[in-house]
């Protein structure tokens, strides 16, 4: 899918998505299911029984099916899979710089494919990063259940792994949900140079999960190495759900970058925006 496709799908279909998640975090079924859920299953609803699973179902049907045609022609790219603790294979693509100094891991909106992003990852390899994306557990042609506890373990180990390859910087970027689950698989480690989270909310314990796992929770003591992107024009995470998080993350050093011209990511209303996003990201992922 083109970055264009991207943006001007209909944006009322995102918007539907999340009121469903909003009305369904208000049902009365019985919260003590999920409370009491033993997280040593990664699979097992921290967010409701119901609600977690359905939501995440709405997500992977609005993200769609995978297309190896989206990355056809793309140079120096290649399929990967990667084993997670309870031996469930994700599956995903690595664009491969030619003298890479380090790795950047992307983690997508929650209705987003690896496949669908790849092309428009490769200003990062080219600036001599190995850049990965996976598909989220139960989407695409990852396999599994996907389930809050779940994707987060996924990703906490997937870095854990990277950075056991020998490279010298180790970064992140986080989109919308992505840094949901980067937040919490990472966020408080010293395990990475730099890292972006862009539109991602303050809190999901309002949507029905346990604060634990609220991103402003995450922040690490020392915020000189997160960047937070919030867009004005942002009809999916609008500022006032990141306002938090951007307080909290701004009082440790964070780089905070509010732009009137942003919408959600990939649904910013030219390529001259999305691009200018593109280029900050990359300038905050270029410091020493």
């Amino acid at each position: 899918m083109s970055r264009k496709a991207f943006r001007h799908e209909p944006r009322r279909l995102t918007a539907t998505l999340v009121a469903l998640f909003l009305a369904l975090s208000t049902l009365t079924t019985s919260e003590a299911i999920s409370t009491l859920a033993e997280e040593s299953d990664i699979e097992t609803a921290v967010c409701g029984w119901f609600r977690e699973p359905f939501v995440f179902w709405l997500w992977r049907t609005l993200a769609g099916s995978p297309d190896p045609q989206r990355v056809a022609g793309i140079k120096d790219v290649e399929r990967i899979h990667f084993k997670t603790r309870d031996g469930i294979s994700l599956s995903g693509y690595k664009l491969r710089a030619a003298k890479p100094k380090g790795y950047l891991l992307v983690a997508q909106g929650n209705a987003m494919l690896a496949d669908q992003l790849v092309s428009d990852l490769q200003m990062f390899r080219d600036l001599e990063w190995d850049v990965y994306i996976y598909d989220y557990r139960g989407y695409g042609n990852s396999q599994g259940k996907s389930r809050l506890v779940a994707i987060v373990s996924d990703y906490a180990a997937i870095v854990s792994y990277l950075n056991s390859l020998g490279y010298k910087e180790h970064l992140l970027y986080g989109i919308s949900m992505g840094g949901v689950i980067l937040l919490n698989a990472v966020g408080k480690s010293q395990v990475y140079e730099r890292f972006v989270v862009d539109s991602s909310p303050s809190r999901i314990s309002n949507l029905g999960c346990p604060e634990r796992y609220d991103p402003v929770a995450q922040l690490p003591e020392d915020g000189s190495r997160l960047m937070i992107v919030s867009g004005a024009q942002d009809g999916v995470v609008s500022p006032s759900q990141m306002e938090e998080l951007i307080r909290a993350a701004g009082s440790r050093g964070a780089r905070v970058l509010r732009d009137k011209d942003f919408a959600h990511p990939y649904q910013d209303s030219s390529n001259a925006t999305h691009e200018r996003r593109q280029h900050e990201v990359a300038a905050f992922l270029l410091q020493d």
